[in-house]
């Protein structure tokens, strides 16, 4: 888990306070925080736990992902996945059995693609072509 990025989270916190038209005291009203304490955190004076983040981000309408990401609790790669499995478990054109196949699908491929990019990784297979068994071009008689 990466350190928390509480500079960078503060002025992105600010950003998005600004953007939702609303003002220090109103953010920290909607999300139930003092307003020094959300002054500090927009700062970066302070370090919010996950649960206050939560928080920030209900009132601010974003995805509480985005300020752990921003926070740097969460890795983007992540984000991505819970939100996706988010979407999912969201759709109600779909049904419970349904959404957990899906989510099962979903997982599957994630695994396969892991193996694939580690395998790909470890192979020691030239891109030009195969080899042989002694490791010479295979098609052309060792000299």
């Amino acid at each position: 888990m990466a350190s928390l990025n509480v500079g960078n989270l503060g002025e992105y916190l600010r950003e998005q306070r600004r953007n939702a038209q609303l003002s220090l005291r109103q953010l920290a009203d909607a999300a139930g925080v003092s307003n020094p304490y959300l002054s500090q955190i927009e700062r970066g004076l302070r370090k919010p736990s996950a649960e206050i983040l939560q928080q920030l981000a209900k009132a601010l309408r974003i995805s509480a992902e985005t300020l752990y990401v921003q926070a740097g609790i969460l890795d983007e790669r992540e984000r991505e996945e819970l939100e996706t499995r988010a979407v999912i478990l969201a759709d109600p054109s779909i049904n419970e059995r349904q959404k957990q196949v899906l989510l099962q699908i979903y997982e599957s491929f994630r695994k396969e693609n892991a193996t694939d990019a580690e395998a790909d990784v470890t192979t020691d297979a030239p891109a030009d072509g195969p080899r042989t068994a002694d490791g010479s071009d295979a098609g052309t008689s060792p000299s």
